[in-house]
């Protein structure tokens, strides 16, 4: 991508079946219930949902999304794990995952076709039931909202997101919905207030690759909630995104193997000693990262976020293979999780740019 090498089939990590049961399935699906038990505790509380930095008109949004049980179609914990110890969790990236063509099709692909030239042997497996996991869910959200028809949107000229939302085109297709596409600045208002694609039809059910903290802030955020749009994913997913959330964990579960420590940053916390992580609650891509050590703090990547204020979590590098930073992403649909995908990196700091290598278990 961009001139840089993304897709990486010139190694892969193996994984015997234990590491992946123990120290990725399982901890992953704790972990995710543990995050719902966060938003739960949010939903309820104004200040947490200000210390969220949720804003307080769409609280009325996040809060119904909740209490209707609105279905979520996938999310992706990064996770910091060397192949021996406890995975511990970096962040939720549960509203807008990208990475998730290469995850559910084109490393199982890749794996088929070693396996069929005999490059690998026949008991070659992989950690992998994204697509057929998407497809399924995609039947449950049509049956749930009782649709046959759904739009799907992202923004333009973001060559990742629309091949990441066209996949999932084709996987909602499969599960047999009707499936429309429009580009978030396309998006109208009709004058009975609906939210409308460029033909002027209603959009009532849509997945949007687009995070909530920006369609809050959005000239139209006034009418997300009289619109009745049902978005995936839905306004509760929110708080999963939301770096603040690593600091809530925390607090609610304090030294859990796979929990690192994380603090909201304000003036009364003590950076003077130790080795943290600063992170702004809202931020994408690895952008505004800065590593404090001993009270002193470098910066290690840039970017637009930081307005609403800082975590900081505790250090924890990433193990390192053939001089290569890895970080494990470990997917979920719904509340189930459904593989891994592995991007490695010359930085410690994963961004987009980091190469994407394929996986198998033997």
């Amino acid at each position: 991508m961009y001139g840089e090498p993304y897709w990486d089939e010139s190694a892969y990590y193996q994984f015997s079946l234990s590491q992946i049961e123990n120290h990725i399935e399982d901890p992953t699906t704790e972990l995710h219930q543990m995050c719902l038990d966060v938003v739960d505790r949010v939903i309820k509380s104004e200040a947490l949902l200000q210390q969220f930095c949720i804003p307080e008109s769409q609280w009325d949004l996040v809060r119904q999304s909740w209490d209707d049980s609105a279905p979520s179609l996938y999310s992706r914990l990064d996770l910091v794990y060397d192949g021996k110890g406890p995975a511990k969790l970096l962040e939720n990236n549960a509203d807008t995952p990208t990475s998730l063509y290469e995850s559910g099709f084109w490393q199982w692909l890749w794996l088929e076709q070693l396996v069929d030239s005999g490059k690998l042997p026949r008991q070659a497996d992989q950690f992998n039931s994204l697509q057929e996991k998407l497809v399924h869910r995609f039947a449950e959200i049509g049956r749930h909202y009782q649709l046959h028809q759904m739009h799907f949107s992202c923004c333009q000229d973001t060559i990742e997101d629309r091949g990441t939302v066209q996949y999932l085109q084709d996987c909602a297709a499969a599960a047999g919905l009707k499936t429309d596409f429009v580009f978030i600045e396309d998006i109208g208002v009709s004058d009975t207030g609906l939210f409308t694609d460029l033909d002027d039809n209603p959009i009532t059910d849509c997945f949007k690759l687009y995070p909530w903290e920006f369609m809050f802030r959005d000239g139209y955020s006034s009418m997300l909630y009289e619109a009745g749009t049902n978005w995936i994913e839905p306004a509760w997913k929110a708080i999963l995104s939301n770096k603040a959330l690593l600091a809530l964990l925390w607090q609610l579960f304090p030294n859990h193997p796979n929990l690192l420590p994380a603090y909201f940053c304000d003036k009364t916390t003590s950076l003077d000693s130790g080795k943290w992580i600063k992170k702004p609650i809202f931020s994408r891509e690895g952008a505004n990262i800065s590593l404090l050590e001993n009270g002193n703090e470098t910066k290690l990547s840039s970017g637009p976020y930081g307005e609403e204020g800082f975590v900081i979590q505790a250090y924890a590098e990433l193990p390192q293979f053939a001089s290569n930073y890895t970080l494990i992403g470990s997917w979920l649909v719904d509340d189930m999780a459904a593989g891994i995908s592995v991007r490695e990196d010359t930085s410690p700091v994963t961004q987009d740019l980091s190469r994407y290598v394929p996986h198998i278990i033997l």
